[in-house]
């Protein structure tokens, strides 16, 4: 490479490792002898040259499979033709144990991490990066969002809006599933879901608050139990995709028709509710992207040193389709 462009062996470094106080002319040059000879530099020799691995973890706790697919390809999209190679770090039980999750990240060898719910809500966790001076983004936290990189959607205002879109086509007895306690994301679309109903001047019936875990089987459970429930509820509020898709297999399993007797609202718009039939009425919750660009931002505080705090606010969109009507009669 050194003959070829007629640069010492140190710059053709710095230019393919785009290291500052190199010119944008030798840099270009450079790249271009690079992919004319399709070279590709040896990822493991950079690390050892510069000390680090080039590693970049992704941690979240048993959520959704669609929510999962999604926060990987935002991530693994942002790294393609990147130096950078994804770690994927599944961690169950965070909130009981959050030191074991910070020290556990801090020997995995990562130059930075992204913090998917519950961890990004866990104070201990960040204490625990920020002392050892390993980078992180947290994606959709709750709490302390002046803190490191934060990308984050208003979930109660996004709760408010799909519970105020079953409230104005009539329904007034609104079965909810709720999520896992753990994750701040249940607590913020109950809250939302709080305020339709108070908007609309309509009381929520307790005895139609269901605790699932945003996993299908938990989902299928708890809607059973709602549509034993008398009477029973005209629609039922799922607090992701997935359970709210094994609400309309339980109302199908109880001789129940989607929507004609039985309205199903979700949340994420993963690729689960568009698969469905009928389609899931949901909420948008741009994962993809607010991975992509957590991802982005943690690149660009690596490269540049620059580990300051910024945020990011994404919106959201109700998706009216098919699993959503008026009641019957």
């Amino acid at each position: 490479m050194a003959k070829v462009t007629g640069v010492s062996p140190k710059t053709v470094s710095r230019a393919l490792n785009d290291v500052p106080h190199v010119s944008p002319a030798v840099r270009k040059k450079v790249k271009e002898a690079a992919a004319a000879l399709d070279y590709h530099p040896n990822i493991a020799a950079q690390s050892l040259i510069a000390r680090r691995t080039f590693l970049i973890g992704l941690t979240y706790e048993r959520p959704s499979p669609s929510y999962v697919v999604e926060l990987q390809k935002g991530a693994i999209d942002r790294l393609e033709n990147e130096r950078y190679r994804l770690v994927v770090l599944p961690f169950g039980d965070v909130a009981s144990r959050p030191a074991e999750l910070g020290q556990f990240l801090v020997r995995a060898g990562l130059d930075g991490v992204l913090l998917a719910p519950p961890a990004c809500d866990q104070p201990e966790v960040l204490d625990i990066l920020e002392r050892q001076k390993l980078a992180y983004a947290r994606i959709t936290p709750h709490q302390d969002l002046d803190r490191g990189i934060v990308i984050v959607m208003d979930e109660c205002h996004a709760a408010r809006d799909v519970a105020a879109h079953l409230l104005k086509l009539g329904h007034r007895r609104i079965g909810i599933i709720m999520g896992d306690p753990s994750h701040s994301a249940s607590a913020a679309r109950m809250a939302g879901y709080r305020q339709a109903f108070a908007a609309a001047g309509v009381s929520i019936d307790e005895n139609l608050i269901v605790r699932g875990d945003f996993t299908y089987d938990k989902g299928h459970e708890a809607a059973l139990i709602l549509l034993s429930r008398r009477p029973a509820p005209t629609a039922i509020l799922a607090q992701n995709d997935d359970m709210a898709v094994a609400a309309m297999a339980a109302a199908r399993a109880s001789g129940l028709s989607v929507p004609d007797d039985l309205s199903v609202a979700g949340f994420d718009n993963s690729e689960i509710s568009r698969t469905a039939w009928p389609q899931l009425t949901t909420v948008h919750q741009p994962v993809h992207e607010m991975a992509w660009e957590a991802t982005n931002l943690l690149i660009a505080a690596l490269e540049s040193g620059d580990v300051a705090s910024c945020r990011r606010d994404r919106r959201h969109e109700v998706l009216a389709r098919g699993s959503t009507a008026a009641p019957a009669g």
